[in-house]
């Protein structure tokens, strides 16, 4: 019998002061078996941190290779933002740059090995594919603290990421890279 997902209810106070937006996020995650709490966070913080009318969670979950984790649809149904979380392969970076106007990663693995990934092929508009780095550390700080139903407050100010919960505040860096390799 297969394994169902793990759904999460999280109540966010996002406070992004770098782009201006202020606002309660009550957001739903499933989290399918197969995923780690680095990636699911990774893609819950990616969800706060690009918050905006349109932003959704692909339809089919892990298992929609076709699709992005997160996108940015405007109100006719067309793709604006491709939102990639993890290690994905050049291959996959080249067809999600072709999809949309604007990409962007988050990962919560290496920044060296997704770099040398991107460079391996040629990858449509890489110098302008956005890209975050989530340190591995900060999330597994976060992950004894997170339950199924949690309400924390994101803050994002001069490059760094702040979260806040059970009295507890944790800080990153949080600052826009290149996949470029130097």
């Amino acid at each position: 019998m297969a394994l169902s997902a793990t759904m999460y209810h999280f109540q966010i106070s996002l406070s992004d002061v770098e782009r201006g937006v202020y606002t309660e996020i009550d957001l739903r995650v499933a989290r399918h078996p197969s995923e780690s709490f680095r990636y699911m966070m990774t893609r819950t913080l990616a969800y706060a941190l690009l918050f905006e009318e349109g932003i959704a969670f692909s339809k089919g979950g892990l298992s929609a290779s076709e699709e992005a984790p997160l996108s940015v649809r405007d109100r006719t149904g067309a793709l604006e933002v491709w939102i990639e979380i993890g290690a994905p392969s050049a291959e996959r970076l080249h067809k999600a740059s072709k999809a949309a106007p604007r990409v962007v990663l988050f990962t919560h693995t290496e920044p060296g090995l997704v770099r040398k990934e991107a460079n391996s092929r040629s990858v449509h508009k890489l110098e302008s594919i956005e890209f975050y780095a989530l340190e591995p550390a900060f999330l597994d700080r976060l992950e004894p603290l997170m339950t199924r139903n949690t309400s924390f407050e994101i803050l994002r100010n001069e490059g760094r990421l702040y979260v806040t919960l059970g009295g507890r505040t944790e800080e990153v860096a949080l600052e826009l890279g290149s996949l470029r390799e130097s």
